[in-house]
């Protein structure tokens, strides 16, 4: 029998703008979810919870404009067993051409007792009224009891048969706190699947990484008779974060002779989808991650290296191509003009307005003159420094640093704002340190180094240097990134990014900082 059967098909839920926006500093803005959720659906999700709506009026907007602009997958919103909850969510899902509301609360008795201050039979008549609420707005209904890996079995039973009986269509069986190891995950949901008797229902599984068994044990979970798996790009979450959406469906796709399932998902947008969410956050993709990291098609090893060149699949399971990465690496020259650069970047999954286009032309060409070989990886890196939604106040014109022995570090800088130019040194514990302290002297704004992380682009001497940080500006905190083959250089854009992109936010009124209302399932 074909595996290619409805009752064998994975849903594949994407919560990269509602859990995975919950990693600290990764908050988009409305025009990046957008774009976010665009790209989803080009990779064919079944579902994008799109947000939290009654969290924050820029969590409300984000899922209401991703609900009338957004086609093919089902939307989703997430709302507290409460009827605001609800009725905010309902309210801006109304546009979405197929839409679901996803309402939680707690199954086990810690969290009933320290979180809900509730007793378990109230839990169940709480969220057997919160369902038959959302029936008003849509008949497809998700429920989630956060904490099940540390609830009482037979309780959960009688709780989701209940909501099942209300109305839910899809029962969500959360590992919360990333406590579960596979085994002990595989039996939960067989032993719910096994008991609770609702035609019809979808039993499904979030997983989070504490222990780093998140794919692990949604795919034990399928094993078990789940049919749902809630995923985010690059695995972003809260703490250590979620199931990583491209391992799991790769997972599934490679191993589909022991797995026995199947996803509907376009693999060959995972690349594109996991640089974009890289791009958007500010969060480095680790080069050895699984499917999507550097290193991941990469082979050095003598053995390995003769082994490819005689037979790929002697040390590849899946090849380059099933993920989007294209087989070529070297692309673009000096003599290369601004129409075939933005073309080539939309190959790669990047569509960019011509103000973006011009900006990462000109750094383009200024890379051409300072490397031998320009890649693919440098083009992105080039992306992520120079789009930017909105104008860029202050741009980098002129950067120098003195430091040696003997010497204290100092840096002089001169920024441009319209027509204005600044110009201002100051000394620091380093030159990064220095640099920033400039550009708090010159823009009267002082931020606070949250974060900071550098990791090389492509391979050699004249590589691209990529620096990510995270800044507090307040109760605000922003992510960018900034790339040059100069260290300092790329720490000082990083640093000027976050500014640009902080008092962008401001100006525009849309939310910055962690939201309030945040909730992890």
């Amino acid at each position: 029998m074909s595996t290619q059967d409805e009752k064998n098909r994975v849903v594949i839920f994407d919560t990269t703008l509602r859990d995975g926006e919950q990693s600290p500093g990764a908050t988009m803005n409305l025009h990046e979810k957008l774009e976010v959720a665009k790209q989803l659906a080009r990779l064919r999700v079944d579902i994008i919870e799109a947000g939290f709506p009654i969290a924050s009026p820029g969590d409300y907007e984000a899922v209401r404009s991703i609900s009338e602009t957004v086609s093919g997958p089902v939307i989703a919103a997430l709302a507290r067993i409460k009827e605001k909850d609800i009725a905010r969510a309902g309210d801006a899902l109304k546009s979405a051409a197929r839409r679901r509301i996803h309402t939680f609360s707690s199954g086990s008795d810690i969290h009933l007792e320290s979180i809900l201050r509730l007793s378990r039979a109230e839990n169940i008549t709480r969220s057997v009224e919160a369902i038959k609420v959302a029936k008003t707005y849509t008949d497809d209904i998700e429920y989630s009891a956060q904490d099940t890996t540390r609830s009482d079995r037979d309780y959960l039973v009688d709780l989701y048969t209940a909501c099942a009986e209300a109305g839910a269509t899809t029962l969500n069986i959360p590992d919360t706190v990333g406590y579960a190891t596979p085994q002990e995950y595989h039996d939960l949901i067989a032993y719910l699947v096994a008991r609770v008797k609702v035609p019809g229902v979808i039993f499904s599984v979030h997983c989070h990484n504490d222990l780093g068994l998140a794919v692990a044990n949604s795919l034990a979970a399928v094993q078990a008779g789940a049919r749902q798996i809630e995923c985010t790009i690059n695995g972003i979450g809260e703490r250590a974060g979620n199931c990583s959406l491209e391992e799991a469906v790769m997972a599934i796709k490679t191993r589909s002779d022991a797995l026995k399932v199947w996803t509907g998902v376009n693999t060959r947008e995972i690349m594109k989808s996991s640089r974009m969410i890289s791009r958007m956050t500010g969060m480095i993709v680790q080069r050895n991650k699984a499917i999507v990291g550097a290193n991941a098609f990469a082979h050095e090893s003598g053995i390995h290296q003769d082994g490819m060149l005689k037979n790929r699949m002697t040390y590849e399971i899946m090849t380059p191509e099933d993920v989007g990465v294209s087989g070529t690496d070297l692309v673009l020259g000096k003599h290369s003009g601004r129409h075939a650069l933005g073309v080539h970047l939309e190959k790669m999954g990047f569509k960019l307005t011509d103000e973006e286009l011009n900006r990462v032309y000109n750094q383009f060409k200024e890379l051409c003159d300072k490397k031998k070989v320009v890649y693919d990886d440098d083009l992105v890196a080039i992306v992520q420094d120079q789009s930017q939604e909105g104008p860029q106040v202050y741009v980098l014109d002129y950067l120098q640093v003195t430091t040696g022995s003997g010497t204290l570090p100092t840096a002089t800088i001169r920024l441009k704002k319209e027509d204005k130019v600044f110009e201002d040194a100051a000394i620091g514990d380093g030159p990064v340190d220095a640099s920033c302290k400039v550009i708090d002297r010159i823009t009267g704004i002082n931020g606070e180094l949250e974060d900071f992380s550098l990791q090389a682009v492509t391979a050699g001497e004249d590589a691209l240097g990529e620096v990510s940080m995270r800044v507090r500006y307040g109760e605000a905190v922003v992510s960018a990134k900034g790339s040059s083959t100069d260290i300092v250089e790329a720490s000082a854009k990083a640093y000027l990014n976050c500014l640009n992109r902080y008092l962008f936010l401001m100006k525009s009124n849309q939310p910055v900082g962690q939201q309030d209302g945040d909730a992890a399932v």
